[in-house]
C-alpha cells in the first residue's frame, strides 16, 4: 500500500511539474509576442490554454502560444460573474495610485467618504454642471479630484486656459471662475497638463467628463451627486 501511495505521488509530482513548465513556456511566448510591451501580469483563467494579460489599464485574453488575443469580457454564465471587470479595475486603482495629489486639483469636503478623479475639460457643459454642483458632491461626502482633459488638444483655447488655471495661485478658484466664464491670467509654468491628456488617452476616454471611481470603475459624462454617491455605495 505505501509503495502505491509513492508511485501515486511522483506521478501526481510529475505532472505538476510538468504543468509550471508549460505555464513558464506559455508566459514566454505571450510576451515574446508582445513586441515593445510589457504586460504587468499574466494569469490563467477557467478556459484551459487561455490567459488574462494585463497591460497598463487594459485587460486582454491571449492564446497560450501568443498568437491569438481577444479583447472583451469574459464572463463565467453559471454563475453570472463577470471574471474581466475585477481584474480591469485593479489595473485602473494602480495606475492612478501613480499619480501624485500634488498633480491634482482637488475639493475635499469635511468628512471624506469616497474618492473620485474628474478629468475635466473648462469649456465642456457638462463638466461645467458637475463643477457649479459642487456642494452638492461634497455634502455627499464625495472628494473630487481635477485632472485636465482639454478635448480639442495641444494648443486649443482649453489647453491654454487649463495651464493658466494650473498656474494661478489659487487653483481652485482660478478653476472655479474659468468654469463660470469669468476671464483668466493667462499665466504659462511647468505644468502636468501633458501627462493628465496622456493618462486619460490610456484609459480609453473620449469625452468628458470622464470619472474614475475609488474602486477602480470608470464612468464616462456627468452623474447627479445623489446618483453617483448611490453607485459609489453600492459597487463593490
Amino acid at each position: 500500500m505505501n509503495s502505491i501511495k509513492s508511485v501515486v505521488f511522483v506521478c501526481l509530482a510529475l505532472l505538476a511539474g510538468n504543468t509550471l513548465a508549460d505555464r513558464a513556456e506559455d508566459e514566454a511566448s505571450i510576451r515574446g509576442a508582445l513586441t515593445g510591451v510589457k504586460p504587468s501580469s499574466i494569469n490563467t483563467t477557467p478556459i484551459a490554454g487561455l490567459y488574462e494579460v494585463v497591460v497598463g489599464p487594459h485587460v486582454v485574453y491571449m492564446s497560450g502560444n501568443g498568437q491569438y488575443m481577444l479583447q472583451g469580457e469574459l464572463v463565467d454564465i453559471r454563475q453570472g460573474k463577470n471574471l474581466t471587470e475585477p481584474s480591469r479595475r485593479g489595473a485602473i486603482r494602480e495606475l492612478m495610485s501613480s499619480v501624485s495629489e500634488d498633480d491634482m486639483i482637488i475639493f475635499k469636503p469635511e468628512k471624506v467618504k469616497h474618492v473620485i478623479t474628474v478629468f475635466t475639460d473648462i469649456d465642456c457643459g457638462y463638466c461645467r454642471k458637475l463643477h457649479n454642483e459642487m456642494d452638492q458632491y461634497l455634502a455627499e461626502g464625495i472628494e473630487i479630484r481635477y485632472m485636465m482633459f482639454p478635448r480639442a488638444g495641444v494648443g486649443s483655447d482649453s489647453y491654454k486656459k487649463a495651464i493658466a488655471v494650473w498656474c494661478a495661485e489659487d487653483r481652485n478658484a482660478a478653476l472655479t471662475n474659468a468654469k463660470n466664464g469669468k476671464p483668466l491670467d493667462m499665466k504659462t509654468c511647468d505644468n502636468p497638463i501633458d501627462r493628465h491628456m496622456q493618462l486619460v488617452r490610456q484609459l480609453g476616454a473620449r469625452g468628458t467628463p470622464f470619472i474614475v471611481l475609488d474602486n477602480g470603475g470608470t464612468q464616462p459624462g456627468y452623474v447627479p451627486a445623489k446618483r453617483l454617491a448611490k453607485v459609489l455605495e453600492e459597487t463593490p
